[in-house]
């Protein structure tokens, strides 16, 4: 039972160290920008999403298409970045599950 309880709890230590190793590549090392900067880079990006979907895209190239795309995923991107909410790895949930049962 100890020997199955330990390689649970090894598991669960290895799952919650790969999202966050994954996610520190992504951060910019660039000095932190305050929250007003922050709100009106987020609301102009999302107005440049809003008018890309609003777009005729039927009578464009392909490869003004396909710049359209590039476009929007890394808006997307730097959208994804400046919200910076706390995510919880399966690892992580499944290790504070296995606590809450072992400590009650």
């Amino acid at each position: 039972m100890k020997k199955l309880m330990m390689c649970v709890m090894t598991a669960c230590m290895l799952f919650t160290l790969v999202p966050t190793q994954m996610n520190a590549a992504n951060v910019p090392s660039s000095m932190p920008i305050s929250k007003t900067a922050e709100s009106t880079e987020a609301a102009a990006l999302t107005s440049r999403l809003e008018e890309i979907n609003a777009m005729d895209k039927s009578n464009l190239r392909s490869a003004e298409k396909k710049q359209l795309r590039k476009e929007v995923r890394s808006i997307k991107r730097e959208l994804k970045a400046l919200s910076g909410g706390v995510y919880l790895s399966a690892g992580a949930i499944i290790l504070i599950v296995v606590l809450i049962i072992v400590l009650l």
